[in-house]
């Protein structure tokens, strides 16, 4: 019962300074150290207080340390991830500038080639311009030529047609003076006029009557008025038909000048392949097929002799 009593007054007493305690009855007597030591197996009350105290302290410390550690570690990482960042930005834009540059030269080397392929059409342009001018140049040398060779041949023409007009209109003649006709031919001014008489078998067609009075420096015989009507019926003989320079062309009836026919009423309407036919004595020509063969007149100019 004292010791009951002994602990429970233990239990129930104030607390205060350790030295204060009323030591427990059983610690003298089970041997307590004697007084004025400290009895290390005796824990004091407050002490179950403190060691949880500094316990949460130590751990806040830790965790604080551990906070200002990771918050170290994760400012320098963010800072490495910046940079990181800043770099991969610096790199992004350098590969779209070096793609632009890309595209660049990709667009240069087509343009370059386009260059290239027009300066090789134009150097064959070029060539085949080369080509034309001295083919321009040679045809210019042959031209030159040519018409040297034409006025040699024109002098000499005009030498020949001299001589041939004095052969033909001055020598022979009896009273030795030249005529306004060539020899066989029939004057009724202004023109000389010259028919053919031959029989039946020497008798030619239009066409071919046209090229036998150009041989003679003549064409087949025109009559723009009256006169020259007059003129070429005074120079046909007999009862045959004579061929004259008119015929249709284009559905008229058109002179071997080019001139048009302007009296309608001596020739019936013109029909297609149709040429003149003069017969003597009769106003009104005949229209017949221009591939009979008939009789010719051919006309030239008289030549004018001075004084």
């Amino acid at each position: 019962m004292e010791e009951i009593t002994g602990e429970a007054d233990y239990v129930n007493a104030p607390e205060g300074p350790a030295d204060k305690k009323a030591p427990r009855p059983d610690d003298t007597k089970k041997g307590s150290a004697p007084e004025g030591t400290v009895d290390t197996k005796a824990s004091p009350p407050g002490l179950r207080f403190v060691l949880p105290i500094a316990v949460c302290w130590i751990i806040l410390l830790a965790i604080m340390g551990l906070r200002i550690y990771f918050t170290s570690e994760l400012s320098e990482d963010n800072a490495k991830q910046t940079a990181e960042i800043l770099n991969l930005t610096s790199r992004i834009q350098e590969l779209e500038t070096r793609k632009n540059l890309t595209v660049q030269y990709d667009n240069l080397t087509q343009a370059y080639t386009v260059l290239e392929s027009n300066n090789t059409n134009l150097s064959a342009e070029v060539q085949e311009l080369s080509k034309l001018n001295q083919q321009l140049e040679t045809w210019k040398n042959n031209l030159i030529r040519q018409i040297q060779d034409m006025e040699t041949t024109w002098n000499e023409l005009n030498i020949s047609r001299a001589q041939w007009s004095i052969n033909s209109y001055c020598l022979g003649n009896t009273d030795k003076k030249c005529q306004p006709c060539q020899k066989g031919w029939d004057l009724t001014e202004p023109s000389c006029y010259a028919s053919s008489y031959l029989p039946y078998p020497g008798w030619i067609t239009w066409e071919e009557a046209q090229e036998d009075c150009r041989g003679n420096n003549s064409d087949l015989a025109v009559a723009h008025d009256s006169e020259e009507k007059e003129a070429i019926n005074t120079n046909s003989f007999g009862l045959n038909g004579y061929w004259i320079g008119l015929r249709v062309e284009d559905g008229k009836w058109k002179w071997v000048d080019g001139s048009d026919l302007t009296n309608s009423s001596w020739i019936p309407a013109p029909v297609d392949g149709h040429c003149a036919l003069l017969y003597t004595g009769r106003d009104i020509w005949s229209s017949v097929s221009c591939d009979k063969p008939q009789q010719w007149i051919c006309q030239q100019k008289a030549l004018s002799l001075s004084v």
